[in-house]
């Protein structure tokens, strides 16, 4: 089960496609069926990331993060 980190609303629009970039902020850019489209930034609102958890959009707009399911896998800094 996700819980929601974000406080900021994203308003989607069509052809486009929305992630959390690197600098912890909400990203848009424009699929292959949007030509004219711009890549922008669509929030002010920073989130500090943690190791071990996947980041993401909810259906209702908010920035969601649940933890990896890594299968008794380590990672390399682990180790």
């Amino acid at each position: 089960m996700a819980e929601r980190i974000g406080r900021e609303r994203v308003q989607r629009e069509d052809g486009y496609l929305y992630f959390l970039g690197k600098d912890g902020r909400v990203w848009k850019t424009p699929m292959k069926n949007n030509p004219r489209g711009k890549k922008a930034s669509v929030t002010d609102e920073k989130v500090k990331r943690e190791a071990g958890f996947l980041y993401f959009i909810d259906k209702s707009g908010y920035v969601a993060r649940t933890k990896m399911n890594r299968k008794g896998r380590m990672s390399r800094k682990r180790r």
